[in-house]
């Protein structure tokens, strides 16, 4: 997804446990080219910032740390944490196996967490549950580190599952155990399109017949994977997501026409209601995939050209620029120029 972009709640998230040990993540910004305005950005919670940075600020801040959790937790996943995760993993038969000995594993290896996996029926949950408080304020429950703690552990678990099940794993609902944070729009292309709030533990709830896939992986396999894990699986959006990036690139080939669904099944040789069901089992819907295309595409050629409103409006598919308009103050809540001017004031 070349032209994704990530909300700065993330990076804010991610930097947390660096900021409350004393150390300044401002070199780090800058070595993944997020400065020289980043520590302004970081207190605006409709910024964003390209997905290929906050990948190389992620590899950063964890071998800064040396620590693959970033400063979030009492104890410190030493690099390599993740390797030995994925290799107690990879022999287990079933994806429920395998999620059971990531749950004894990660009490070892992350106490503060406590991971389990239950299913009932033809359902079942992931949960989530912390140990020992991780706001560094007991008052504010979305506190950004303890926010990004839960998000992080998720997107680990979550993308591992996927790659040891060699499918993308749909989530029909995830609940959170903090109030709704700035950037939880963006939850809909990373976990599901059905997220809540302000819950006593996360709960991720999936179909039940997951659990009894089988695992194929090998260990060769598992040495290709490990060249670019953890980083790879949880840097937010979902690699996993074959047909969500496949329509996402076809919507962005065929600018400033706009495709419909119907065209768009045609293009990919499937019916609409296999696309439909596709996509809704990696957790999106066609609409949110062009608005999320036309909001990156947007930011980004506010920041890098000397387009007019009017042309950016028109590029994207937009036949009338008021309608462009409402939709990039309800992406950000600003104004196109305002956020332009915005973006020159940093510099």
């Amino acid at each position: 997804m070349k032209h994704a972009t990530v909300a700065i709640g993330f990076v804010t998230g991610m930097l947390a446990g660096m900021v409350r040990a004393g150390r300044d993540p401002a070199p780090l910004l800058a070595a993944a080219d997020i400065a020289p305005a980043a520590m302004t950005t970081m207190t605006d919670p409709t910024a964003r910032i390209p997905l290929a940075a906050y990948a190389d600020l992620y590899n950063r801040v964890a071998a800064a740390l040396d620590d693959e959790a970033f400063g979030l937790f009492s104890a410190p996943m030493r690099g390599g944490s993740f390797e030995f995760l994925a290799r107690a993993l990879v022999g287990a038969r079933t994806l429920e196996e395998a999620l059971q000995r990531l749950a004894r594993f990660l009490r070892v290896l992350l106490p503060d967490m406590a991971v389990s996996v239950e299913r009932q029926g033809n359902q079942a949950w992931l949960r989530i549950a912390e140990t020992r408080l991780l706001a560094s304020d007991p008052a504010d429950p979305a506190d950004p580190g303890r926010v990004f703690a839960y998000e992080w552990l998720l997107r680990l678990i979550h993308g591992l599952a996927c790659w040891l099940a060699g499918r993308g794993l749909g989530l029909d609902a995830v609940a959170f155990p903090y109030p709704r944070p700035p950037h939880a729009a963006d939850y809909a292309l990373i976990y599901t399109a059905h997220s809540s709030f302000d819950a006593p533990r996360l709960e991720a709830r999936f179909q039940a017949n997951l659990l009894d896939l089988p695992l194929r992986r090998e260990d060769a396999a598992l040495a290709a994977f490990l060249v670019d894990a953890p980083g790879r699986i949880a840097t937010l959006y979902r690699r996993d997501r074959d047909s969500v990036r496949a329509v996402r690139d076809l919507l962005h080939a065929a600018l400033p026409a706009l495709p419909t669904l119907e065209e768009v099944a045609a293009a990919l040789h499937l019916s609409p209601r296999s696309l439909h069901r596709r996509l809704a089992e990696e957790g999106a819907n066609f609409r949110q995939i062009k608005d999320a295309l036309r909001r990156d595409l947007a930011l980004a050629r506010l920041a890098k050209t000397e387009s007019s409103v009017a042309a950016i409006a028109a590029e994207l598919g937009y036949a009338d620029p008021s309608a462009f308009y409402r939709a990039f103050v309800e992406w950000t809540g600003n104004a196109p120029s305002a956020y332009r001017a915005r973006l020159v004031q940093r510099g």
